[in-house]
């Protein structure tokens, strides 16, 4: 099992021909992700050799789906085109819209997400991102820019507001594996959070014990801290960025902006502590964390 992606997936790439586009598609691709093509409207009817694999090229998402079968979408246009591409993929209907775009300005996700909390969205579209590495079901799928090398399958899920600490947890968890892990973003506005991440595992049968990485700013690890107290019974185990981060300053991603005490790492260690999480104050003291959970399930 694993939660959003798995092997039956058929991507699309909006922005396959571009530079960024092309070169993760290839490595996509690679990763045995079935790509079945790529949007633009400029490019319809061509095809590119991607990966070793020839890729059509559709004019719209609503043709790819139909000539596909496709239903899930990942973004690679640049930030003043991305709002236009998320709506198209909504409109469509595409079941999960992986937006890796980073720049995106927040009054257009906000527009994003407010379309995809209306009525509008008929086909019940979920969207990751923007500004995040997508998600990635090891040894079945890939959709995004998180390198398929790094860790196999396995029982730990994965959430994360930071694409490299992905990276590296799934690095310093390698000998146990992932059933999927997913990055969510640290933009302000993002499509899916900490909590709807947390919903799924909890429901995923392969998925024994959960790895949470959040960072300072906003209030998102203090309302999974809630959330979890009521609703989740696996282990989680959990991480924050920015311990030593001076006071006032913004930092990094562009939700990581810290307000008095609210926001700060020391505030959502305490916040997740509180209910049971243990929270690691390094990448690699988060990981033997989970070691001694899996060792003791």
């Amino acid at each position: 099992m694993s939660i959003y992606l798995n092997k039956d997936s058929k991507i699309i790439v909006q922005g396959m021909t571009g530079g960024m586009g092309s070169k993760h598609t290839t490595l996509m691709v690679e990763s045995g992700s079935n790509i079945v093509g790529g949007v633009n409207a400029r490019k319809a009817g061509t095809s590119v050799e991607l990966g070793g694999k020839d890729l059509p090229v559709f004019g719209s998402v609503s043709e790819a789906m139909e000539k596909t079968g496709a239903d899930v979408s990942v973004v690679f246009v640049p930030p003043a085109f991305t709002k236009d591409a998320c709506i198209e993929a909504i409109d469509a209907g595409i079941g999960l819209l992986v937006v890796i775009t980073e720049g995106v300005p927040v009054q257009d996700t906000a527009e994003v997400f407010a379309y995809l909390q209306s009525t509008a969205n008929v086909g019940g579209t979920k969207m990751i991102g923007p500004n995040c590495p997508g998600i990635i079901t090891p040894g079945e799928s890939l959709a995004g820019i998180t390198p398929h090398t790094i860790a196999g399958k396995g029982p730990i899920g994965l959430v994360s507001k930071s694409g490299t600490l992905t990276y590296q947890m799934m690095y310093e968890l390698r000998d146990y594996g992932f059933s999927t892990a997913i990055g969510i973003g640290g933009d302000p506005v993002i499509g899916t959070t900490h909590i709807d991440a947390l919903e799924a595992f909890e429901n995923d049968p392969d998925t024994l014990a959960i790895v949470m990485i959040g960072e300072i700013g906003g209030d998102a690890e203090e309302r999974a801290a809630a959330y979890i107290a009521s609703n989740v019974t696996k282990p989680v185990v959990g991480y924050v960025a920015g311990f030593t981060a001076p006071e006032g300053k913004t930092m990094g991603h562009a939700g990581a902006i810290v307000s008095g005490s609210s926001g700060t790492a020391q505030a959502k260690k305490e916040a997740l502590e509180a209910v049971g999480v243990k929270v690691g104050k390094t990448p690699s003291e988060t990981a033997q964390l989970m070691r001694e959970v899996l060792q003791n399930l």
